[in-house]
């Protein structure tokens, strides 16, 4: 370790783009997705030797299926790189990929690493049913099959009852805590999905998508150009039946994909020949009752922008992972200083998608090239977590 803190910079974000639940990377394996972004970087990167790369972490919030046994040293070994190269797989639920990308600037940061790969996969479509062994052998009943698709399974009976409900009955109780109504979020809903086919149209995403190979996906699969408030209107809430806001509409949904960025100290930065597109200035994280997931970004955020010795006023460009529009608008409404206009400029994830453990990685990169893209400025990427918590990063150019 070193005496002081080393800055540490993105040099490069890649992704995939997003699939649908069952779509077109439906049959392309979460360590394939993994390897696919950790080649893609270092492939743009040609002056960097990968034996250089001293870690890499990536986040994951299912680890039930293919991608078990680590996937960050599978993506690693899958990807052709040196077997020297190490990697560790992180878990923080929805905010993992987000995690990884903390936890490699860290270890750059206090010089235990120069040279890092951070990032998140996640396969929804194909993640498996599990099947608890029973408590006693040769069982004479029926044994039940969890899906780990999404959400609560094999509930500890201990925990409350109102921390275990679904994300969707939490956020229809966060949209009664704060007065969100039906029309506003598919309002925003809209917008989101009109701002991501803009920004693919007008190739915003060229620098940082990079296809899989073989599979016919070349722009986000979810996003509903087409689509319309008269259309939103007509579909019928899921949680609640009668009398909820919260549609498929207006949520996102479950999708496939991976993401990753090359990070480096200053040392590393030369090893690489190339500009950064950002540098990472501070973070922060925060928790709150599991049932109100969705406001966990509000103080992680504050947290995040105290730290980096910004405000509000500061910022260029603000990611704000749209898990549902009335857990997004819940959070905005906290936040009064934010101009809404910087908010998600290219879309967001009711759109794009939220393939859960790439998706904190797809909003970091996302940050890092618009950033690059304006030349200078202040940035922040922030997501909600289940069972209770907010995770924020704030980058600079």
């Amino acid at each position: 370790m070193t005496d002081r803190l080393r800055d540490v910079y993105i040099v490069d974000a890649v992704r995939t783009p997003i699939g649908k639940y069952g779509g077109a990377l439906a049959r392309t394996r979460p360590d394939d997705l993994a390897a696919h972004v950790v080649r893609s970087l270092v492939d743009r990167t040609p002056d960097l030797d990968p034996a250089r790369i001293d870690d890499v972490l990536f986040g994951n919030a299912n680890g039930a299926g293919e991608e078990n046994r680590d996937v960050a040293r599978m993506a690693v070994l899958l990807a052709g790189l040196p077997v020297s190269v190490p990697g560790a797989t992180v878990n923080r639920l929805c905010g993992s990929g987000m995690e990884a990308v903390i936890q490699a600037a860290r270890a750059i940061a206090l010089g235990d690493a120069s040279i890092a790969i951070a990032g998140g996969v996640e396969s929804m479509s194909r993640a498996p049913w599990v099947l608890p062994k029973p408590e006693k052998g040769f069982p004479a009943g029926h044994e039940q099959l969890h899906s780990t698709t999404l959400g609560w399974r094999m509930v500890n009976p201990r925990m409350p009852k109102e921390w275990t409900v679904s994300l969707g009955e939490g956020t229809e109780l966060l949209a009664d805590k704060y007065g969100v109504n039906r029309e506003d979020q598919d309002a925003f809903a809209l917008a989101s999905h009109q701002k991501a086919a803009q920004a693919w149209k007008d190739g915003r995403y060229d620098a940082e998508v990079v296809a899989y190979p073989g599979v016919d996906l070349t722009r986000d699969e979810s996003i509903r150009s087409d689509t319309s408030l008269a259309a939103l209107a007509k579909l019928k809430p899921v949680f609640r039946p009668d009398g909820g806001t919260v549609t498929a509409g207006n949520s996102s949904p479950l999708n496939d994909g991976a993401a990753a960025l090359l990070l480096v100290d200053s040392e590393g930065l030369k090893a690489t020949g190339r500009e950064p597109l950002a540098r990472v200035r501070a973070s922060g994280v925060a928790g709150i009752e599991p049932q109100y997931f969705g406001a966990g970004p509000v103080e992680a955020v504050r947290k995040a922008l105290a730290k980096a010795g910004r405000g509000f006023g500061d910022l260029h460009t603000f990611e704000l992972n749209e898990a549902f529009a009335a857990q997004s608008l819940a959070c905005l409404s906290e936040w009064p200083d934010l101009d809404p206009a910087v908010v998600n400029p290219r879309g967001g994830a009711i759109a794009i998608g939220h393939p859960l453990g790439a998706s904190g990685a797809r909003l970091a990169g996302a940050v890092a090239h618009q950033l690059a893209a304006a030349g200078s400025g202040t940035g922040l990427a922030a997501l909600c977590i289940g069972v209770g918590q907010g995770l924020a990063l704030v980058l600079e150019r």
